[in-house]
């Protein structure tokens, strides 16, 4: 009897081998620390000597244990991905993360018609006692919380105090415009070494003042952020003047590294090339020449109907449910969904209306029957007030939440296949098509503006598939 070591979930095991012999297996049963696994199709039990010990006195005149394979040096395999940088100074990671600090959570709070902001933490002393001494934060009985004003310098003066103790997370329906705040906010997590740079005010308030949406002047801030830093030795006056040729160094090395998506560099080279360009208004620089990685035409992920059905089959929680068939039945965006209110289901028309979705665009979508019923049942049970998806405790639905009640239906439905709630998405647009529905139509509902992006749906669907032969059939 062979004993092999087998790792599963984290943990460590031992996975026992023998030939083929009923009185050995029969033994085996019979041991309580040792279990037949399904999935690896052989008895395991855990990696510890006290069970090694158990076991040879277990099977004594039956079998002999042999440890041999159980601590044998794992064999070396050539590493996959090797990278070779051309000669010159490799890319690293310019902002590092500060250690993990507790989160203390800001949401709206209306109280005696004044528009205040609610502190929600698990109780830390550290920060209880900070908040007891504060400025700008007092204990409001009639909640039973911390609150502070909700203005830009009682929230500022707040992360100062609570700098050393806690990081402070706004909650979704929390929306600040005063982009010097918002940008200590984003840069909180970040240590603050020798040389330091932060963002440059004037770059987040000219994309605001463009009306660039939130999401979109996020990641712009935190790729020029990074820009700026991995050449903070130069110093940011010296930073502005870069040439083109020091850019696109900057963004080869990012390329040669393979860790970085196609995306992610393409997005850094549009963050660098508005700051450039737009705000230092250096229009002798050809930007148009920076050099971009070409992207790679990959295909979506897709769910079959029977295995939406499996997963819809699988949730029994009535709000999950009816979050996870809106993501399906309308062709929705996960951000879609939580910013969906009571009023933007018109049943009358058997319409869905979704307000600011990409790219700022309103837009209408299918309304199931079916989903129409759930969402009804699900109103009586809930009685939402002004999200039609919103949190244990009030307020607007986080992504979060839906990405784990997907993740765990995932699981309980036993679907295999790698997907995310977008795929739902891509789902709708494939059995739609496969329907027969026009394209020009799911282009539409699902609110692209070109064709083009609707059209990549053509690649995987299946309808009339059937009816074309391989060649290799008719010969």
């Amino acid at each position: 009897m062979y004993l092999n070591p087998l790792e599963h979930g984290g943990k460590k095991y031992i996975r026992i081998w023998h030939k083929a012999n009923p009185l050995l297996s029969k033994r085996l049963k019979e041991a309580p620390w040792i279990r037949y696994s399904k999935t690896y199709k052989c008895f395991v039990m855990h990696l510890a000597s006290t069970a090694i010990e158990k076991l040879h006195q277990h099977v004594q005149g039956l079998a002999k244990v042999d440890t041999k394979y159980l601590h044998k040096a794992q064999r070396l395999r050539p590493a996959h991905g090797a990278i070779i940088l051309q000669q010159g100074k490799a890319q690293i990671e310019p902002l590092k993360k500060g250690p993990a600090l507790p989160v203390v959570r800001l949401q709206p709070l209306k109280h005696q018609d004044n528009a205040l902001v609610q502190l929600s933490f698990q109780y830390h002393k550290d920060i209880y006692a900070r908040l007891r001494h504060s400025k700008v934060a007092r204990w409001l009985p009639e909640a039973q919380c911390f609150v502070t004003s909700a203005d830009s310098g009682s929230l500022g003066t707040l992360l100062t105090e609570m700098a050393p103790v806690a990081q402070l997370w706004l909650a979704q329906t929390m929306q600040v415009k005063d982009m010097a705040l918002q940008a200590r906010l984003w840069e909180q997590t970040h240590l603050k070494e020798a040389g330091y740079i932060p963002c440059p005010l004037v770059y987040l308030e000219k994309l605001f003042l463009l009306n660039y949406s939130l999401n979109t002047i996020r990641t712009y801030h935190s790729l020029l952020h990074r820009f700026i830093n991995a050449h903070k030795d130069s110093g940011l006056a010296s930073i502005n003047a870069f040439s083109e040729e020091a850019i696109n160094l900057y963004h080869r090395y990012m390329v040669q590294a393979g860790t970085y998506s196609t995306s992610f560099v393409n997005q850094s080279i549009n963050a660098v090339k508005f700051y450039y360009q737009r705000v230092l208004q250096r229009h002798e620089m050809q930007l148009n020449q920076v050099e971009r990685p070409e992207k790679p035409e990959r295909l979506p992920q897709v769910l079959s109907k029977q295995e939406v059905a499996k997963i819809l089959a699988a949730t029994e929680n009535l709000k999950h449910r009816c979050l996870l068939q809106l993501l399906y039945a309308g062709g929705l965006r996960i951000g879609e969904v939580i910013n969906l209110k009571i009023t933007d289901v018109q049943s009358a028309r058997n319409l869905l209306l979704i307000r600011g979705g990409k790219g700022k665009k309103d837009r209408t979508t299918l309304l199931s029957q079916r989903l129409l019923e759930s969402l009804r049942a699900y109103y009586k049970a809930y009685k939402p007030k002004e999200w039609l998806f919103e949190g244990q405790f009030g307020g607007q639905y986080s992504v979060e939440s839906i990405r784990n009640v997907f993740k765990l239906t995932m699981e309980k439905a036993g679907i295999k296949t790698k997907a995310t709630p977008h795929t739902l998405r891509h789902s709708f647009a494939t059995h739609l098509l496969e329907q027969g529905t026009d394209l020009r139509y799911i282009q539409t509902l699902l609110g692209h503006k070109s064709s083009k992006t609707t059209e990549i749906y053509t690649h995987i669907t299946t309808y009339a598939m059937d009816k074309i032969k391989s060649p290799l059939d008719t010969l």
